[in-house]
């Protein structure tokens, strides 16, 4: 059974599998939906993604989708690593603009739960990173949305210097989040 830690905000949930290796190499169950909603993660997940950075320092986020296309995400790395960070977007929740980050990375294989109504983004930390991603709602380009990665409201300590980051321009022209409605309204018990 994997192993499941709570982390500090509401329902980002950091995730470890095991791995069973010999010589051959190792097998590792990486989801069982039924563990997962043993403890707490009840979505139903339509759509895997894979994306590979040859850079140290490559940034992708602040991502997220408004509702009804809003996504929740299970995160990891199979190559390499990362420091991926999620950040409470729901207006009115206790928690509006904190954010907690973790290494994620292939040696550790571990994983990250994302619930929607939170804003998601990773940081690489070595050459060659592949990350791979579970979504609960398709890619929707007219919800497709991202928050700027320096925005002074969540004050994120990316572990890589601001000058040495390589983004998109999709990432670098992102609005702040005072400048934008997230479309998440916080309710006790869910978004």
């Amino acid at each position: 059974m994997p192993n499941f830690e709570k982390l500090e905000l509401d329902g980002v949930v950091l995730i470890t599998a095991n791995r069973f290796g010999d010589e051959r190499g190792f097998f590792s169950e990486t989801y069982n939906q039924s563990a997962w909603r043993d403890n707490g993660i009840t979505v139903d997940f339509v759509q895997d993604n894979h994306s590979a950075s040859s850079q140290t320092g490559t940034l992708r986020g602040l991502h997220f989708q408004t509702p009804p296309y809003a996504q929740a995400k299970l995160v990891r790395v199979t190559r390499g690593s990362v420091f991926d960070v999620a950040v409470d977007i729901r207006c009115g929740s206790p928690t509006f603009g904190k954010w907690v980050g973790v290494t994620l990375s292939a040696k550790a294989w571990n994983q990250l739960y994302v619930p929607a109504g939170y804003a998601h983004g990773f940081v690489t930390l070595e050459e060659d990173t592949e990350f791979l991603y579970k979504v609960s709602a398709l890619y929707s380009k007219d919800n497709d949305r991202s928050i700027r990665f320096d925005d002074p409201t969540f004050g994120i300590e990316w572990p890589i210097e601001v000058a040495k980051l390589v983004l998109s321009d999709k990432d670098k022209n992102a609005p702040f989040v005072k400048d934008i409605d997230t479309g998440f309204v916080y309710s006790k018990g869910g978004i």
